[in-house]
């Protein structure tokens, strides 16, 4: 156990590395210059020794290695840096607006299981009827249809046309429902076609069949049995797809000009805000790592043969 807990510490440590310097590097590669977010030039006039000041006191002349070994020491000490565009601490800025970005998360995931669970179960269970051809057109189309443009038909239809909603904004649950809604159906055409394809292996499996011929009720063996062994397939490509799901959430947030962190980070990319940007980078990294070693733990759970495989962790 320790030698296992030992490995992840320095598998974690390795990552943060690797993402820290990677994006550190990129960021300072890409054009434009902070300097001039910080002296706000649009709005003052400002010299060009002005300029060259500020960036030698920021250290943006300094090699690219030191300049991340001294955001590195900084971030040892929990501390990633003042926003450029409004000086404020970027970790404030950021978990400021994460919990907007993790509301909008969860409701598009529930739109996807509620959508995702009955749609694939009835297809798997009626084969080849006209449910599982429908459910299959819909799977398909909505892997054709890119988000931003479902998101723009579904503001002309209960904004524009019905006046239902809220098009923008962050002002209660109402002005959660069209985001959710078109995240959560742009997303839901991969699962429904994999919990579908899952489900129907396991349906076929040999454990499956001995059960009906000891008769046991198809209702149990099919949510009892056949569907925990349908979820760990399911369960790695939504770890797999978790950076998708990131980005999605990004462009649905700047659709609907929803404060989350997506809409956040757009700004400070236009704003070359680096503090920000490494900050954001070096969030997401960290919670797409824990969510993959969540789906490990999850896979580990639902089969034990996993389990025995992994040396009984």
């Amino acid at each position: 156990m320790l030698r296992l807990i030992a490995r992840k510490f320095l598998e974690v440590v390795l990552f943060l590395l690797f993402i820290t310097f990677i994006s550190f590097l990129f960021i300072r590669l890409a054009p434009g210059d902070p300097a001039l977010t910080i002296l706000n030039v649009d709005e003052l006039s400002v010299s060009q020794e002005q300029i060259e000041a500020l960036r030698e006191e920021m250290g943006f002349n300094d090699p690219l290695l030191v300049q991340y070994g001294h955001w590195l020491g900084r971030f040892l000490q929990l501390d990633f840096g003042n926003s450029y565009a409004t000086g404020e601490p970027a970790f404030e800025l950021i978990t400021d607006s994460l919990p907007a970005t993790l509301e909008l998360t969860l409701g598009s995931l529930a739109v996807m299981i509620m959508l995702t669970l009955p749609l694939a179960s009835l297809s798997a269970l009626y084969r080849d009827s006209w449910l599982d051809k429908l459910s299959r057109s819909l799977s398909v189309i909505g892997a054709a249809v890119p988000s931003f443009w479902l998101g723009l038909i579904l503001i002309d239809l209960f904004a524009v046309q019905l006046g239902w909603l809220p098009t923008m904004g962050r002002s209660g649950l109402s002005s959660m429902i069209l985001p959710s809604l078109t995240l959560g159906l742009a997303i839901s055409s991969v699962y429904l076609r994999l919990l579908r394809s899952s489900l129907l292996d396991s349906l076929g499996e040999e454990f499956i069949v001995s059960g009906r011929a000891r008769g046991i009720p198809e209702w149990r063996i099919f949510w009892t049995y056949a569907f925990r062994h349908s979820l760990p397939p399911v369960i790695t490509v939504f770890g797999v797809s978790l950076g998708s799901l990131i980005g999605g959430v990004v462009v649905i947030e700047v659709l609907f000009a929803y404060p989350g962190i997506g809409k956040l980070i757009v700004d400070s990319i236009r704003q070359r805000d680096y503090p920000v940007i490494q900050g954001y980078i070096l969030v997401m990294a960290i919670t797409v790592f824990a969510v993959n070693t969540g789906v490990d733990s999850l896979n580990r759970y639902l089969k034990p043969e996993l389990r025995l495989k992994g040396g009984g962790v």
